[in-house]
């Protein structure tokens, strides 16, 4: 995993106009915490910020007043409208040590012939990993799986020293059968009209007297 450099300055105002006041320098307000330390409460560019958190799990390497903290995404804040960043929260990490974080599945191959469908149960596994060597994502192959298969979480393969903290035998991938699509409404509707006219069209029989 490659690591980000940012420059973070630290902050003394705080408060909603304090922090749209940031966000009008195009920067987002955030706070770094962990291994009891005092949290740091940090300004961040803004665009960088936004361009590294396209990468799950990415680890940044973050210059503050001089000192290098390398430190993961725990908390991201954003605009429910515009889905421009309010704020973050980062958790320092040091290199060697375990963490653990959700990481995305991904599917692979072609199900067998025939109308499946795949139903994602879980889009993501919990692990434990190293925090300087996240894996962005996990991808486990559904090729030649039919309906009633199902992928369970100690199927997925994981990378070197990372460790499963899902339940071993929660369903992860399950392939369902397609059902068969129903008349639509209006179609039922002609075919129960046509059978009345049908009705009214037969000869009324009497019987004999």
């Amino acid at each position: 995993m490659a690591e980000i450099k940012l420059a973070a300055e630290v902050r003394t105002e705080f408060g909603k106009g304090a922090s749209r006041a940031i966000r009008r320098e195009n920067k987002v307000p955030g706070v770094i915490y962990g291994h009891g330390a005092e949290p740091v409460h940090v300004t961040l560019p803004g665009h960088e910020l936004l361009l590294a958190l396209r990468t799950a799990n990415v680890l940044l390497s973050l210059d503050v007043d001089g000192k290098t903290e390398l430190a993961i995404p725990k908390a991201v804040q954003r605009d429910a409208i515009k889905g421009y960043l309010v704020h973050v929260d980062l958790l320092t990490v040091k290199r060697g040590e375990k963490v653990t974080v959700e990481v995305a599945v991904e599917t692979e191959g072609d199900l067998a012939p025939g109308s499946f469908l795949v139903e994602n149960v879980l889009n993501t596994l919990s692990v434990e990993t190293e925090a300087t060597h996240i894996p962005t994502s996990v991808t486990v192959s559904i090729a030649g799986l039919e309906g009633g298969d199902a992928i369970h979480a100690k199927d997925v393969p994981l990378p070197a020293g990372t460790t499963l903290v899902t339940d071993p035998d929660a369903v992860v991938i399950q392939i369902l059968a397609a059902q068969a699509e129903e008349p639509a409404d209006d179609e039922a509707a002609e075919g129960e009209a046509a059978e009345g006219a049908e009705a009214r069209a037969s000869p009324l029989t009497v019987p004999p007297a």
